[in-house]
């Protein structure tokens, strides 16, 4: 398939006024971006009579090639007359002849090269290239003024192109082990796999579908070559496949996790874990993070599994609350009567109830987690009426086990709407249950006294707070001091903690 192109020397040859337009290929290149893809264009060389279409070839070199015969397939007859080669035939975009008359006055009006590609029918390519080339006119019958000097290789006139490989001005070789060129990168002209082929183990160029590590169904139906160790999911991530050793081994039984989800996340396709859990996207196993704090920004609330740094006893689960920012860790809640408050020690020690309905999580894992860093506090309180308030302190711990859970509480909120900052009555009291008297009241145990109090507080003498309290049958039930519609005026309550930020 032998395909003959002409491009500007590096001097003129003469000199001529600009033309409206393109006079070659070369300035068709230079005088418009947009021409910069191999196709038809218009051109009129100098003295011409009228302007005409001709190929541009810009994907070799620098381009700007005005290509002057094209023959790949024998669809056009080239055993012609005399006018016929002189007047061009055939079609630009197959096969064809530019025309002598043309041709010319193309080369008359600069200084030219002439490059010539051919290839066999075996697929083997070569090229040659003159530095400069010119022909007549018709009067002295096209003759061929002139061809040049060889400029290729110093010992010949070709430079061979293995079978199935075309010379190119690719920089990257292709080959099935690295089909996008990461590795094998040259910065010099070379012979290269055409369009499909990638090079094998013995540098031959094969279609790319008999490379091993070759997959149909991807890329849309298109196919792609898997680089060793490249790994590749289909879209609804059912498949998986991966190169290894030049081997393509696929997984069918690929699926995501009903804690995963098969999503793209920098540009890799494939199953990936829930937040909150961790593993390979098709095994998630919840993930225990030391509070909620992971969780803030969250836009719902998440019942999650935790172990607080230092904590040698098994993970527990909380519920992570989204309000205000997210991030909360919910330690109590009351929503009815169905769960007793009035608990000893060693209860309100490990904790009691289900995190999902009333509960009290446990002093210990409160010691522990407050233990961690610096802390607030939300307190959240709903009025019978079903009207909702809040308390917010900005520092908020509790002391371990050998300070009685001691209470340290600080930083009220003034725009809180609970009414009065009742817990700053409790700071630093430690934590009193009916068992176990840590109050400092002298006359009798603040979390057990008749009919008066039964409940479990950090009491100090006694309370302007107690959301612990029961919620009928004594004097003192549920209540906060100066709260809107009353001491006693609480249906339910929910205290929470979250790192400070």
């Amino acid at each position: 398939m032998p395909l003959i192109l002409l491009n500007e020397a590096a001097s003129s040859f003469f000199f001529y006024q600009r033309a409206e337009y393109p006079r070659d290929c070369l300035e068709v290149l230079s005088q418009c971006s947009s021409s910069s893809v191999d196709g038809v264009y218009v051109i009129k060389p100098d003295g011409y009579i009228e302007p005409f279409e001709v190929y541009c070839n810009n994907s070799i070199g620098d381009g700007g090639w005005t290509v002057i015969q094209r023959r790949h397939d024998a669809s056009i007859n080239f055993n012609r007359s005399w006018e016929e080669y002189e007047n061009g035939f055939g079609f630009l975009s197959q096969e064809f002849w530019l025309g002598n008359e043309k041709i010319s006055y193309i080369t008359n009006q600069k200084k030219y090269q002439l490059r010539m590609d051919l290839t066999t029918a075996s697929g083997l390519s070569f090229f040659v290239t003159y530095e400069t080339f010119r022909i007549s006119d018709r009067f002295s019958h096209y003759k061929l003024i002139s061809a040049g000097q060889f400029t290729g290789e110093a010992d010949s006139y070709f430079q061979w192109c293995p079978t199935n490989k075309i010379f190119n001005d690719c920089k990257c070789e292709g080959s099935c082990a690295d089909p996008s060129c990461t590795e094998s990168c040259s910065d010099t002209p070379t012979c290269v796999c055409p369009d499909g082929f990638l090079m094998d183990d013995d540098d031959e160029c094969i279609p790319r579908y008999n490379c091993s590590c070759y997959i149909q169904e991807a890329d849309g139906g298109q196919g792609m070559v898997l680089a060793e160790g490249e790994v590749y999911v289909n879209p609804s991530c059912t498949k998986r496949c991966s190169c290894n050793s030049g081997l393509l081994s696929c997984d069918d039984t690929y699926q995501c996790s009903p804690n995963g989800n098969c999503e793209e996340r920098q540009g890799i396709l494939q199953c990936y874990c829930n937040t909150g859990y961790t593993g390979d996207g098709v095994e998630c196993t919840q993930s225990t993070s030391v509070d909620c704090g992971r969780f803030r920004g969250a836009t719902s609330d998440s019942i999650q599994n935790i172990q607080p740094a230092g904590w040698t006893k098994v993970p527990f689960e909380v519920v992570c609350d989204d309000s205000d920012g997210g991030g909360w860790l919910v330690f109590q809640r009351r929503v009815d009567s169905s769960l007793s408050f009035f608990r000893v020690w060693d209860e309100y020690r490990e904790g009691f109830g289900l995190v999902d309905g009333n509960f009290w999580l446990g002093n210990d894992k409160l010691a522990a987690l407050t233990s961690q860093g610096e802390y607030e506090l939300r307190i959240e309180l709903e009025s019978k009426s079903g009207q909702h308030y809040y308390a917010k302190y900005s520092s908020f711990s509790v002391g371990d086990v050998d300070t009685n859970f001691r209470l340290s509480v600080s930083g009220y909120d003034s725009s809180s709407t609970v009414g009065y900052d009742a817990m700053n009555y409790h700071n630093g009291q430690e934590f009193t249950t009916r068992d176990r008297d840590n109050d400092p009241y002298s006359g009798y145990n603040c979390a057990n006294y008749g009919t008066t109090y039964q409940s479990a507080w950090w009491f100090n003498n006694c309370h302007y707070c107690d959301l612990n309290a029961p919620y009928s049958g004594v004097t003192y039930t549920i209540y906060w001091y100066n709260f809107p519609g009353g001491n006693y005026n609480i249906q339910s309550t929910e205290m929470k903690i979250r790192p400070r930020s």
